[in-house]
This record gives structure tokens, sequence and C-alpha cells, in this order.
């Protein structure tokens, strides 16, 4: 079982891709509305990984991150919640929606169910399974 646990949150690569997040290090994740996916946000505790997904294109996890913070109420906006995160390293390469699908492993998980939801837990059966794509990388 993994000693911390794993979510999920998407970027639209025009507005904010892995390139940028590599560049800074640390970023405020901010932006999410979907009550599901703030519900997905405030559930986040400092340790934990977030798999990190490009939404348009080639669909796909790009990179990992860990938060380094508790969730708190976005200032912007009282209805969501925000994380400091720290970019670890990028996936390469990237893990495919695509491939996810492919697998016909994780029809209970959210990336498949719910193609909109923009953040979100990751089953410990997934992490297993990208670990086991990244032998060489630490996940």
């Amino acid at each position: 079982m993994p000693s911390s646990r794993y979510h999920l949150a998407k970027t639209d690569p025009e507005t904010y891709s892995i390139s940028d997040f590599e560049k800074e290090i640390k970023t405020v994740w901010n932006g999410v509305t979907n009550a599901q996916a703030v519900q997905s946000i405030r559930a986040m505790q400092k340790g934990d990984k977030v798999f990190i997904y490009h939404s348009m294109g080639d669909s796909a996890i790009v990179g990992l991150a860990r938060v380094d913070s508790a969730s708190r109420p976005d200032p912007e906006n009282p209805k969501s919640a925000v994380v400091d995160l720290t970019f670890l390293r990028r996936l390469d390469p990237p893990t495919t929606l695509h491939a996810v699908k492919a697998s016909n492993l994780f029809p209970h998980f959210a990336l498949v169910r719910q193609s909109r939801l923009s953040t979100m837990a990751c089953p410990d059966d997934f992490v297993d399974w990208v670990r086991e794509r990244y032998p060489k990388i630490k996940i």
C-alpha cells in the first residue's frame, strides 16, 4: 500500500503546462470550481502525490507533484479550495488516456468514468499500474 495518497489534477497545457510548472517548481493549484473536484482538493494532505495530466491534445499524465500544504479556502472563490504543489518530475513518455482506457483495468476510476472532472483521487491499483510503467522512477 502506498505511504501517501495519490491524486490526479488536470490542466490545459495552453493555460498551465508541465513546462510552466517545471520552471516555477512550486505553484498554488487553484481555479477548480466543480464541487466534486473541490472535494478532492479538500481531501489532499501534505505529502500526498499528484499526477499532473494534460487535458488537451494528447490527453496524458505528464508529471508528478507533491502536495506541500493542507488545503485551504481559495481567496478568490469561497466555494473552492487550493493547495500548494511542488514539481517532482516529468513522466516520459507520458501515460495517455488511451493507454489507461485500453488496459480495461480501471472502469471504476473517475478518469475513465467522468472525463470532465478536473481533480480526483487515484485508486491504489491505478498507482501500482503507473509504477509498473516507470520501473526506474520512484513514483
